[in-house]
């Protein structure tokens, strides 16, 4: 293959694409790219990739998978920042908007600090700093 694989845009699949529109723009601060009501586009921020948001139900029907699925999916999504001030910023802010700690943020073994919330679909996010 000659063509590198690259990431373009993150799309996840949501109960509720009000919802999760309130959550990623209203309480993370995301910038909407494009609304068309069952499907929102919104600015990650410089260097990150779009984040779509799709009625869950209709993104299983496009990829033509079944709609079911539950628990740990196989992955998260990582923001890495540089300082424990901004992780407890971040994760205060995902828990007011509606989201939940999973994780508390800790020290880490490694020596950084973290801790995971998930939105209000259940995709989980890494907030953390290697100091």
């Amino acid at each position: 293959m000659k063509t590198k694989l690259q990431v373009s845009t993150i799309m996840l699949g949501v109960a509720d694409v009000a919802r999760a529109k309130k959550f990623y723009v209203d309480g993370l601060g995301c910038e909407v790219e494009q609304d068309f009501g069952g499907f929102v586009r919104c600015s990650l921020g410089e260097g990150s990739p779009p984040l779509a948001l799709y009625a869950w139900n209709d993104a299983a029907q496009d990829a033509g998978v079944p709609a079911e699925g539950s628990g740990f999916r196989g992955s998260s999504f990582h923001f890495t920042t540089d300082s424990r001030d901004t992780v407890d910023e971040v994760m205060r802010a995902a828990e007011a908007a509606g989201g939940t700690v999973v994780k508390e943020a800790v020290a880490a073994d490694w020596g950084g600090y973290f801790g995971y919330f998930s939105d209000p679909d259940g995709h989980l996010w890494k907030v953390a700093t290697a100091s």
